[in-house]
């Protein structure tokens, strides 16, 4: 096997304002993968790299124009061999240094992913319990960061939303047409990601949440998307998202899960289950920042 080291535009130090020298021209992002079976998979850096023989995660700097997420992927797949289409990111932590930044993707695989030392800067790229991480070498920026890292590792965002009241909210002719208001919606939502962890009062600094849209009546019959799925309740609206709440966070207990609606008795059903609740306002607010 030979291994490559790729170069990209990104690729050079930068002099910080904290008096430290930083890679990447234009900041840098890693990826962490969790598996709740296996913990986290980590690199053990290379003795000439920076840092060498100490472990964090596959990263690097990012291209011009280039997103965290998509630098971290990039950098995944050509450090430790980690397919993008098998990654589904969950929450990133930055450590922001005003002229430079790193973005630490924490993601979940969709897909059975091993993951191998494929460059040379790596040592060994292997899957680390949870718990045994702190006992390792870290990277110092990584170590430090790890306590707040290794609280919200297990945990995602899941938004449960109410389309009857959501499309309700708004005086633009949905009763005309209930399917195509709840397809306009759905759509919107695909416009979430990521979203700010302020908004929602959340750890971290960005979430991409895991979206179901609940409809009733007549609105149903509206087909998934990748990253919305779309659930027709068969009775009651309220009954279908106050159940799936609570499948939610007896399934997944470290989860977020956030229902979206502005009815009152719901939103207490919805505690009840051990959930949040956000009215429609917020979540215009969060769409619209996509586009």
């Amino acid at each position: 096997m030979t291994l490559v080291h790729h170069r990209h535009d990104g690729d050079g130090w930068i002099d910080c304002a904290c008096g430290q020298r930083h890679w990447g021209r234009y900041g840098a992002a890693g990826l962490m993968l969790v598996d709740d079976e296996r913990g986290v998979l980590l690199q053990h850096r290379a003795h000439w790299s920076h840092h060498g023989g100490t472990w964090g995660v596959p990263g690097g700097a990012r291209s011009s124009g280039e997103t965290a997420l998509e630098a971290a992927l990039r950098e995944a797949a050509e450090e430790a061999a980690v397919p993008p289409d098998a990654v589904r990111p969950s929450h990133a932590w930055i450590e922001d240094h005003g002229p430079w930044s790193y973005t630490t993707i924490v993601a979940r695989a969709s897909r059975p992913v091993d993951g191998r030392a494929a460059d040379p800067e790596s040592l060994d790229i292997t899957w680390i319990p949870l718990d045994d991480v702190a006992a390792l070498p870290l990277l110092p920026a990584f170590g430090a960061m790890w306590p707040r890292i290794r609280a919200a590792a297990p945990s995602d965002l899941v938004l449960v939303v109410d389309a009857a009241n959501v499309v309700g909210s708004r005086p633009d002719g949905w009763w005309r047409d209930r399917v195509g208001a709840t397809t306009r919606l759905r759509d919107e939502l695909t416009l979430l990601a990521p979203v700010p962890a302020t908004a929602l009062e959340l750890p971290a600094a960005q979430w991409w949440p895991r979206v179901t849209l609940v409809a009733e009546g007549r609105a149903r019959g509206v087909a998934s998307l990748d990253g919305v799925t779309v659930v027709d309740a068969p009775g009651s609206g309220d009954d279908a998202i106050a159940a799936t709440v609570a499948s939610a966070v007896a399934t997944r207990p470290d989860d977020h899960v956030v229902a979206v609606t502005a009815d009152r008795e719901l939103r207490a059903r919805v505690g009840a289950a051990g959930g949040r609740s956000i009215g429609p306002s917020t979540l215009f607010e969060l769409t619209s920042r996509g586009r």
